[in-house]
């Protein structure tokens, strides 16, 4: 038996002649986190919000639970969404809020008040089932509409940027708060933002989507280490990317002339005179005052960035642009506008084949 939930082949949407998703396939497993990450106007909401049914798919097949669901309303899809804007009902309870669905579905008394006390307790809002949303945080109201998401036993919850209205210190408590719930209760989360970090926290699999279409989809740590395209190394976290033409290959080693200077890369299945985008982590990047085998790299240090936890140096090169490299504490053997030769070890960068 499949331990797939959520089951997109070849599906695509169009709005007129614009087709925001094209050729999507995705294979949500049970009890998994994953995450739809990009740009606004890659396609991600829209792709989430027709597994809800809220779109049509132009073209293409969605199953949940091995069963084809586009000819099925909202209601009868087993899978839930919640929204950034919460959709909580401003003249209804805490409570009435979270019973509703329950309520409309014409459940007994009883029943209603036993399984949204549950609920209450899971979200840790015990004491506020009187209250009406306007006497909430915007943590609590987010709280509210997971509850009333959870309420009714979906396969699938979908979430649609739920913190994006909370301030940056309350959203990583939520962000830790929404994984630790998704663990206990096991069911798949799909769930769509923009913010790197907050996929990189949460996720058991990303998927980096690009205008409409999927540029990788793998675990947080292989997109992060191992980016294997140009846009999904410039898009998570922060990278040196280096576009050049492979001069040398020998063995798993690859010499590439870029217009900052020569650089050497760990990588195969490479060919002398193929365009290539090398990528590096700023906190792999190592500078000196003299060259090392393999790289010509010369620039002059342009500034001290204090970012808290780390310092970071910016360093512009000959070509005019700007290569970062990050430090716990500054190096005092540097300071602005020396002149430095930047080089790392080869295994840390990433080879990217240049699309054709």
């Amino acid at each position: 038996m499949s331990d797939s939930i959520v089951t997109l082949i070849d599906v695509e949407k169009s709005f007129g002649k614009n087709k925001v998703v094209k050729k999507m396939n995705i294979d949500v497993k049970k009890g998994e986190f994953l995450t739809l990450l990009g740009p606004s106007g890659c396609g991600k909401t829209t792709t989430l919000r027709m597994i809800a049914g809220f779109e049509e798919a132009s073209s293409g097949t969605i199953k949940v639970q091995g069963e084809n669901i586009e000819d099925k309303e909202p209601f009868e899809r087993d899978v839930n969404t919640v929204f950034q804007n919460y959709a909580l009902f401003p003249h209804m309870s805490v409570f009435d809020n979270i019973g509703y669905a329950l309520k409309i579905r014409k459940k007994p008394k009883d029943e209603i008040k036993r399984r949204v006390n549950e609920m209450l307790n899971l979200v840790q809002l015990n004491g506020y089932e009187k209250r009406k949303p306007e006497a909430l945080s915007g943590g609590q109201m987010q709280r509210v509409a997971i509850a009333r998401a959870l309420i009714n036993n979906p396969k699938v919850l979908l979430l649609d940027e739920p913190l994006g209205a909370l301030d940056l210190k309350l959203r990583k408590q939520m962000q830790v708060e929404l994984k630790r719930l998704q663990k206990k209760l096991g069911i798949t989360f799909i769930y769509v933002t923009h913010d790197q970090e907050e996929a990189l926290t949460m996720s058991d699999r990303i998927a980096i989507m690009n205008g409409g279409v999927i540029e990788q989809l793998a675990s947080p740590s292989e997109i992060y280490d191992r980016p294997i395209t140009r846009f999904v190394a410039g898009f998570i976290g922060e990278s040196n990317i280096f576009d050049g033409e492979v001069v040398k290959v020998d063995s798993e080693m690859i010499d590439v002339k870029t217009p900052a200077g020569d650089i050497r890369v760990k990588g195969d299945n490479f060919k002398v005179g193929e365009k290539i985008h090398v990528s590096i982590r700023p906190e792999y990047v190592k500078v000196g005052t003299d060259t090392v085998e393999g790289f010509n790299l010369k620039g002059k240090i342009k500034d001290f960035i204090y970012m808290g936890t780390v310092l970071k140096t910016a360093v512009d090169m000959k070509d005019n642009t700007e290569i970062k490299y990050s430090r716990f504490e500054k190096d005092d053997d540097f300071k602005e506008k020396d002149s430095i030769y930047i080089y790392w070890n080869p295994d840390k960068a990433v080879a990217i084949k240049a699309k054709v």
